[in-house]
C-alpha cells in the first residue's frame, strides 16, 4: 500500500475498510487477528477526518482496538502525524509493540519518534562534571567506599556503562535505575540547567538528537505533559520542541483537561528556589575567585533566609490540614512583604550574575569563560524568571485564576490554576492541527460528549461511539451491598474494609481495591491486612511499576491504591479477577480548582453538580471499573461499596453509564461466578 496524501477522504477510508477487512493485510500480518467491526468503523472515521480535516471525538470502548484503528489510517495519510499518549508507557508501547505491527502488515516505509520531557534525557555535559568531580573527591578522602556510597554515586558507574552505549540517552533504558533516584536530577537534561548552542557536547546532546529524529519522523509520539509543556513555551513566545505536524491524535483525551491546568498555570515552590540557590553555589564555587564568589554567595544566603520565612507564613496560614489549600488576595497580601524580600533578593542575585558576566581579570581577559557563561546566563534567567512567577503569585489578581497553596512532603508550593483551560486548549492545541482526533474509552456522559467539549473548547466536530467488544453481561458481574453507612458517616470505613475482607475471601484476592482518598485507604488497610491471608500491596511502599510487576507476579494479591491506578494500568488474565471501588469518585468540594470551578459555573446561572462533578465523577468511575477486563477471556467481579448509587436520585446517571453487568447484592454470586476460574 501506497502513502497519498492527496487521496479524496472515500478513497482512504476504502483503503482502511479494506486492510481492517477479513483477510486483508492486517489479518495476513498479524496473528490471531479478529476482524471487529468496531475497530474498522473507528479506522474509517479517523481516514475521512485526516483526509476532509477538523475534530473527530471517539468513544471506544475498551477492547476496540483503537491504536490500530488511528495507526493506520494516519501512516497511509502519508503526512506527518502526532500521537499523544497518557504515560510514557504508552509511548513505548506504540513505538515498539504497535508500529511494527503495523509496518509489517502494511508494507509501508516510514520513520517514527519517541519524544519525552527533557528530565528523562540524560545530559553529557553535566553527567561527565559529576563524575570527574566525585571521582577527585574519593581520591582525596581516605574512607574507603566513598565514590559507591556518597549521595548514591553508586548509580554513576551504571550511567557511565550505559552512556557510552546508549542511542537515545532515555532513563528508561536502564532497568534498574530508581524512579525517586535523586542523583538524575544532577545529571538529566532539564532546560534550567541546559547551555545551548554553547555547551561543549552540543553536537552529541541525546535532546538535540531526539528533536533532529522528531524533524525527520513520519510518525512523532509524546505524552500530554510533553505536548502541554510545548504549548506553554509556545503561548508565551519561548519557542517549541515538538516539531509542526498536520494532524494530530490524542489518546486517552480524558486526561487533557487536568494535564492542561498544570501545564498552562504558575507555580513557585520551596524546591525551585532552593535548586536555583545550590546551583548557583555549586557554580560559583568551581568558577568564581574571591570575592566574586562572596558576594553571590551572600545573595543567595539571603534568598533562602527571606524564602524560608515566606512559605513558612504561608504554610502557617493554612486553616486546614487539606494538602491544597486556597487563598484569597488578602491571605497572599498578609505574607505579601516577605515574598516582595524574596522577588527583591532575585532581582539582586540576577543583577550579580550579570556584573559577573561583565568582570575581566588582571589581564583584561573575562572573568568568567567558556561554557561557564552559558552556564552564568541560564542560572540568570532562571533568577528572572522565578522573579516573575512569584510577582505574578503575590498579585493574586486575576480573576481567571485560582490560587492555592499545596504542601507536599517537605515542600511548599504557591500556585495559579487557570479555571477554564478550554480556550487555551483549543487555540493551543486542537486548532493547531489540520486535523484532530481525540479518542478515549471514557469521553461521553449518557450518550453525549457535551462535557468533554465544553471542558476543551472543542465547538464543530464529527462524533462517534463505539461500544465494549467485551461481553460484561457473560464476562463480569457488580456487586453492590445491600446496607452500607453514607460514605461522609464514621460508620463507613469500618463497614467498607469488613464488606471488603468478605469480598477478596470469595475472590481468593486478585484484585484491586481503588480508594478516592489517602485516608481511607490508610483506615482500611490494618483490617484488611488482618483480615486475610493473601498478600497485601500497597501504594506508596514501592514505585508503581514495581507494584504492577509484584501484582501480576504473586498469586492471589491485593493492591490497595489510590487516584493514579485508576487508569493506564493493563493486567490480563486471572491475577486481576476483581475490582472494588469505595466511594464515588466525586472531586473533593475543598480542592481549590475544583472550588472555583464550580463558582465559576454557578456564576453564569448553571448546575455546577449535574454539569461538572457528576460528568466527571462518572468518567472516573469509569476509569477504574475499566481495570477489570483486558481481554476477551478475562472475567470477574466489579463492587462498588457506595450506597449513594441506590439511595441518591443522582446514582441512576452513575448506574446508566456503568458497564452492562448484571447486578447483585447476594456476596454468594460472588463465589458462583468465579467458580469456573477458581476451580479450573
Amino acid at each position: 500500500m501506497t502513502p497519498d496524501p492527496e487521496a479524496p477522504a472515500e478513497s482512504l477510508a476504502a483503503t482502511v475498510n479494506r486492510a481492517f477487512a477479513a483477510g486483508g493485510v492486517i489479518a495476513r500480518s498479524v496473528q490471531g487477528f479478529e476482524p471487529r467491526e468496531s475497530q474498522r468503523e473507528m479506522a474509517a472515521a479517523v481516514a475521512t477526518t485526516l483526509a476532509e480535516g477538523g475534530v473527530l471525538l471517539v468513544e471506544a470502548g475498551t477492547g476496540t482496538g483503537k491504536t490500530l484503528a488511528y495507526l493506520v489510517p494516519a501512516i497511509l495519510r502519508g503526512e506527518r502525524v502526532l500521537v499523544s499518549t497518557g504515560t510514557k508507557n504508552l509511548q513505548e508501547q506504540i513505538l515498539f509493540k504497535d508500529l511494527p505491527v503495523v509496518q509489517q502488515a502494511l508494507g509501508v516505509p516510514f520513520k517514527a519518534t519517541c519524544m519525552k520531557g527533557r528530565s528523562n534525557y540524560l545530559c553529557l555535559h553535566r553527567f561527565e562534571a559529576l563524575r570527574d568531580e566525585t571521582a577527585a573527591a574519593a581520591a582525596a578522602t581516605p574512607l574507603p567506599g566513598f565514590a559507591a556510597a556518597y549521595d548514591g554515586r553508586m548509580f554513576l558507574t551504571i550511567i557511565d556503562a550505559w552512556a557510552a552505549r546508549t542511542e537515545t540517552g532515555d532513563r528508561a533504558e536502564i532497568a534498574d535505575l530508581p524512579e525517586d533516584l535523586a542523583l538524575w536530577n544532577e545529571v538529566s537534561a532539564s532546560a534550567e540547567n541546559c547551555l545551548g548552542g554553547d555547551c561543549p557536547r552540543f553536537a552529541e546532546c541525546f535532546v538535540t538528537r531526539m528533536r533532529q529524529r522528531a524533524e525527520e519522523s513520519d510518525v512523532v509520539i509524546v505524552n500530554h505533559h510533553l505536548l502541554f509543556a510545548d504549548a506553554a513555551l509556545r503561548r508565551h513566545g519561548y519557542g517549541e520542541v515538538i516539531p509542526d505536524c498536520p494532524h494530530a491524535v490524542l489518546d486517552e483525551a480524558h486526561q487533557l483537561e487536568d494535564v492542561a491546568t498544570q501545564y498552562f498555570g504558575v507555580s513557585v515552590s520551596t524546591w525551585l528556589v532552593e535548586d536555583l540557590a545550590a546551583d548557583i553555589e555549586h557554580w560559583s564555587a568551581r568558577v568564581l575567585p574571591q570575592p566574586q564568589r562572596g558576594a553571590v554567595l551572600d545573595g543567595i544566603e539571603h534568598l533562602r533566609r527571606h524564602a524560608r520565612g515566606f512559605f513558612s507564613a504561608l504554610e502557617a496560614s493554612r486553616t486546614t490540614r487539606e494538602d491544597r489549600v486556597r487563598l484569597t488576595s488578602d491571605t497572599v497580601e498578609a505574607a505579601g512583604e516577605m515574598g516582595a524580600d524574596v522577588v527583591g533578593t532575585l532581582d539582586g542575585i540576577e543583577g550579580t550574575l550579570l556584573l559577573v558576566h561583565q568582570q575581566t581579570g588582571p589581564g583584561g581577559e573575562p572573568m568568567v569563560q567558556g561554557a561557564s557563561v552559558e552556564e552564568l546566563l541560564a542560572l540568570a534567567r532562571r533568577a528572572k524568571q522565578l522573579r516573575g512567577d512569584l510577582r505574578f503569585l503575590l498579585r493574586a489578581s486575576d480573576a481567571d485564576y485560582v490560587y492555592f497553596l499545596e504542601v507536599r512532603g517537605r515542600g511548599v508550593f504557591l500556585r495559579a490554576a487557570p479555571i477554564d483551560v478550554s480556550p487555551m486548549v483549543r487555540e493551543s492545541v486542537i486548532d493547531r492541527h489540520t486535523s484532530t482526533v481525540l479518542t478515549s474509552a471514557t469521553l461521553s456522559v449518557a450518550g453525549s460528549f457535551d462535557y468533554v467539549r465544553g471542558r476543551l473548547g472543542v465547538t464543530r466536530a464529527r462524533e462517534l461511539r463505539l461500544a465494549s467488544e467485551f461481553d460484561y453481561a457473560r464476562q463480569a458481574i457488580l456487586y453492590l451491598p445491600r446496607r452500607m453507612p453514607h460514605p461522609k458517616l464514621p460508620a463507613f470505613g469500618e463497614a467498607a474494609a469488613r464488606e471488603i475482607v468478605a469480598i477478596l475471601e470469595r475472590t481468593r484476592g486478585r484484585a484491586f481495591v481503588l480508594f478516592t482518598s489517602y485516608a481511607m485507604l490508610r483506615l482500611v488497610q490494618p483490617i484488611v491486612e488482618n483480615g486475610l491471608e493473601y498478600p497485601i500491596l500497597v501504594q506508596g511502599t514501592a514505585p508503581r511499576s514495581l507494584l504492577l510487576t509484584k501484582f501480576r507476579d504473586t498469586p492471589h494479591a491485593v493492591l490497595l491504591a489510590t487516584s493514579s491506578f485508576w487508569q493506564g494500568v493493563d493486567v490480563m488474565g486471572e491475577a486481576l479477577s476483581c475490582v472494588i471501588v469505595d466511594k464515588l469518585p466525586f472531586a473533593s468540594p475543598t480542592d481549590p480548582i475544583t472550588a472555583a470551578r464550580v463558582e465559576a459555573i454557578g456564576a453564569r446561572g448553571g448546575d455546577p453538580f449535574a454539569e461538572y462533578q457528576v460528568p466527571l465523577a462518572i468518567l472516573t468511575l469509569q476509569q477504574g471499573l475499566g481495570r477489570l477486563l483486558r481481554h476477551r477471556l478475562d472475567r470477574g467481579v466489579l463492587a462498588v461499596l457506595d450506597p449513594r448509587l441506590r439511595t441518591m436520585g443522582y446514582g441512576r446517571r452513575f448506574l446508566e453509564a456503568l458497564p452492562a453487568a448484571p447486578i447483585t447484592a447476594d456476596r454468594a454470586d460472588i463465589t458462583r461466578f468465579l467458580e469456573p476460574v477458581i476451580n479450573a
